[in-house]
């Protein structure tokens, strides 16, 4: 999120673990050695979370919510989503996918505008002209000017995608079905990286 070492994350607390069911937002400074409840523990899951210039957007129970310090959040729209992508450069413009095509906020989710491009699953935006975009079916593209061109490149392994994080323009990891996938030209090619136990 901020740093090589420092990453932000929700979801479940493991049976047995002690956590709570909805672990709210945690945080890692070492790399995911170590996690710490940072706030709404117990109340949410985030099903998606992107940041950018220091602010944390994130997609819980059908509602975009904002917060710049990790401890208070603003609710802002209601949208039925699976993934969020926010402008690396520009905070207040906000993507994400619908089943219609992906909407697009520049007040930072306050609104979306109406769907439109192609149909994506999960989007990551690491530069400011690399959106990548993997569809429901696994073929990632690239868009150069904010999601309103794409191009497409290949099918990644693995059957369906379940997340997509892309370092830079060149750097891409996917995760499917069967496992994790990378790509270190820019998605023309993938290689596997770990195997999913089934």
């Amino acid at each position: 999120m901020t740093g090589r070492s420092t990453f932000i994350a929700s979801g479940h607390g493991a049976p047995g673990s002690g956590r709570p069911a909805n672990l709210g937002l945690i945080k890692t400074e070492d790399a995911g050695r170590t996690w710490a409840p940072r706030s709404l523990s117990g109340e949410a899951d985030f099903h998606s979370l992107d940041s950018a210039q220091g602010t944390v957007f994130g997609y819980e129970n059908g509602r975009i919510r904002v917060s710049s310090g990790l401890k208070n959040w603003d609710d802002r729209a209601a949208l039925n989503a699976l993934d969020l992508a926010v402008d690396p450069t520009r905070a207040e413009t906000l993507l994400a996918t619908t089943a219609e095509g992906i909407v697009t906020s520049t007040d930072g989710g306050r609104t979306f505008g109406k769907a439109a491009g192609p149909v994506q699953a999960f989007l990551s935006w690491p530069e400011e002209q690399s959106l990548f975009g993997i569809d429901t079916s696994g073929k990632l593209s690239r868009s150069d000017d904010g999601g309103t061109t794409w191009k497409q490149f290949t099918t990644v392994p693995g059957g369906t995608p379940q997340a997509l994080t892309a370092a830079d323009r060149d750097h891409i990891l996917a995760a499917t079905q069967s496992g994790v996938y990378e790509s270190r030209d820019g998605g023309k090619t993938f290689a596997e990286l770990a195997t999913l136990a089934s």
